[in-house]
């Protein structure tokens, strides 16, 4: 039995290239996104999902605390927050491990994109209030829209966004290259019920996006932050 929920699983837009095997797409999703005021289009960002709770840090599997070596620092870190947390669940992009693309001007190696209290998700101002007040960034915020009544504009600027480099950069760690960045995740601004996580929660990936495979584990290695001088790319 789980001691901790996992995040909901994000559909994909219908015209989202970067769908795979198991992926779900949300056909029907202009429905759901005409029935809200506000709409925000925050980056993807390549990294691990990782949740902090009074229980633990938790990764893909919520039935124990992960003890993975890349969330060390944030195991250390939560020693610090635990008792503050309440039943705030903190959720968030870890990029401590290089995946498929490597960040070059990151300060951090966590990045806050949902907060989670009892059976709601928080709106994103009272996410970013409840990061802040732990110290810890959020995901960066590329557009807000406001006007949902036209889905080929509404399409249009979404296709226009991941056309764009990562806000902090985003370089193919295989060929040394500059890439684009992974996608969008467009949530409602507002707050909602977990209940309709789906309705009010989706994504674009690009296609290809994943160069890892099971055995990434083996030979990962450590992101750098932009202000270090020197670091070890193996693992740290």
């Amino acid at each position: 039995m789980s001691i901790s929920r996992k995040y909901g699983r994000t559909y994909h837009y219908p015209f989202s290239p970067g769908t795979t095997s198991d992926d779900r797409i949300n056909k029907n999703y202009w429905d759901d996104v005409s029935r809200l005021e506000t709409v925000i289009h925050t980056e993807k960002l390549d990294g691990e999902n990782n949740c902090l709770s009074r229980y633990g840090v938790f990764a893909r599997s919520h039935a124990a605390p992960t003890v993975s070596p890349w969330t060390a620092f944030l195991r250390e870190k939560w020693q610090l927050i635990k008792r503050d947390l309440g039943h705030y669940e903190i959720f968030g992009e870890n990029l401590y491990a290089i995946h498929s693309i490597q960040y070059p001007a990151i300060e951090s190696h966590y990045f806050v994109f949902a907060v989670r209290e009892h059976d709601a998700w928080l709106s994103w101002e009272e996410t970013a209030f409840v990061a802040g007040a732990f110290d810890l960034p959020t995901v960066p915020v590329l557009a807000e829209c406001s006007d949902l009544s036209d889905k080929a504009a509404y399409e249009h600027n979404i296709l226009e966004l991941v056309k764009q480099p990562g806000t902090f950069g985003s370089v193919d760690p295989h060929s040394g290259k500059p890439c684009t960045m992974e996608g969008v995740v467009t949530r409602n601004k507002n707050g909602y019920p977990v209940s309709e996580f789906q309705s009010h929660v989706f994504k674009y990936v690009r296609k290809g996006h994943v160069k890892t495979d099971e055995h990434w584990t083996r030979s990962w290695k450590r992101a750098p932050l932009n202000f270090e001088d020197h670091v070890d790319l193996d693992r740290t």
